[in-house]
């Protein structure tokens, strides 16, 4: 099968990449191996979490750092371009790089983002809500949101809250296991008479309550429910994040994954790159676990398979690699320095990714790959959960490696 280019790897990172040179007309294949790290998102994207003002912040970070490969420019440049792909995949997002805004984690803390997904209410200060008075929701027998932290998180900020636990018959099924009263599956009934139930029920309990603030579980397939009920509610709905499966991540995946489809590329879900066939400097083919005996052939390849969580990095015995085709890891020889004993210390782990120049291009024994790209979590030299820059990297990256290919 013959491609322009060949995607390994189908989450934030490979879809963006996989859109924007689809959108300019390459024949375009993406082979993911199914989850991605967007159905564990808050349904928020950090640029760079350590400054008011992101691009500012960028600035001081470590040479090695993916954003100073790219310079402040192009993060500002690709980080435009990142909010209107997702505004042209149907993703309503509010944020700018100029400036971060506050959301809500799941446990009623506050934390600066670039973009949030219309599910949530920006805030524009950490230390102040724009309420007096909030009532917190939840559904009888979800486990995944937690009221009681969210209410202590509103008192340190000034904000009274009463919470109330809403009994739908229509979820009585799920709730006789724990492992079915999900996110993601509650969603799946939270549509039609069932998400008019649940207004009705919101509305009897909100009393003087100048908002609600629930847990983001309505809106699986599109964002279209989540605007309903805020039609049919009396006051402003704020969701918040819930502990995975996320809906906003979940959503946000099959919303990008089906615009890649109808720009004409090929999404292989379910699929695993297990091994690639090299000539003179260049990847000319690769193989996957569904297709053994189809070659996947393309100019170009992009290597957008995450690092430790997606299993994009492995830790054996007493190395880290990356499996696919063994490229060169920037990572500590010992396994005792991969870590830190003090769990609340810098993990140097955190860190590891894969070498490359400044085109992104991994290498095998120090010599670039010719055309073959690395984008995201799985790069070297970058803190996503310390630095607050998962998102952006990934996105950034993901166009500045797109434009590479268009304009060979």
């Amino acid at each position: 099968m013959r491609y322009d280019t060949v995607i390994i790897g189908g989450g934030l990172s490979g879809l963006m990449s996989g859109i924007a040179l689809a959108r300019a007309g390459q024949q375009v294949a993406i082979i993911s191996a199914g989850q991605s790290a967007l159905h564990f998102s808050s349904g928020s994207f950090e640029l760079y979490g350590g400054a008011e003002h992101p691009l500012e912040g960028i600035a001081t970070l470590p040479a090695e750092h993916p954003y100073q490969k790219l310079g402040v420019e192009r993060v500002a440049h690709y980080a435009e371009q990142t909010q209107e792909l997702l505004r042209e995949a149907g993703i309503q997002t509010t944020g700018s790089t100029a400036r971060n805004h506050y959301r809500f984690t799941p446990i009623g803390m506050v934390k600066p983002a670039w973009l949030s997904l219309a599910d949530y209410t920006p805030l524009e200060s950490a230390d102040a809500l724009p309420w007096r008075r909030v009532l917190v929701a939840n559904l009888e027998g979800y486990l995944d949101f937690f009221p009681s932290f969210v209410s202590a998180g509103l008192a340190r900020l000034g904000v009274e809250s009463s919470v109330a636990t809403i009994s739908l018959p229509q979820l009585e099924h799920l709730r006789k296991s724990t492992t079915e009263m999900r996110a993601t599956n509650i969603a799946r009934i939270l549509e039609g008479d069932v998400l008019r139930a649940l207004a009705e029920a919101l509305n009897e309990r909100v009393g003087d309550a100048e908002a609600i603030l629930m847990p983001a579980v309505v809106g699986l397939k599109s964002d279209k429910a989540m605007f309903e009920l805020r039609e049919q509610v009396s006051v402003p709905i704020c969701f918040l994040p819930t502990m995975p499966a996320s809906v906003p991540g979940v959503r946000t995946q099959l919303t990008l994954s089906s615009y890649f489809q109808q720009l004409g590329g090929a999404y292989l879900i379910g699929d695993n790159v297990v091994r690639g066939n090299f000539e003179d400097g260049r990847l000319v083919s690769v193989r996957s676990n569904n297709h053994e005996d189809v070659e996947f052939r393309a100019d170009n390849f992009i290597i957008a398979t995450g690092s430790f969580f997606s299993h994009g990095l492995v830790a054996e015995t007493n190395r880290i690699v990356e499996p696919i085709f063994g490229l060169d890891v920037e990572a500590d020889e010992q396994r005792t320095q991969w870590y830190a004993k003090d769990l609340y210390a810098r993990q140097p782990y955190m860190s590891y990714g894969l070498r490359s120049d400044d085109r992104f291009r991994p290498m095998i024994e120090g010599r670039p790959i010719e055309n073959l790209y690395a984008v995201g979590s799985i790069l070297a030299g970058q803190r996503a959960i310390e630095e607050g820059t998962g998102g952006g990297v990934a996105t950034t990256t993901a166009l500045y490696v797109a434009d590479l290919i268009l304009n060979r």
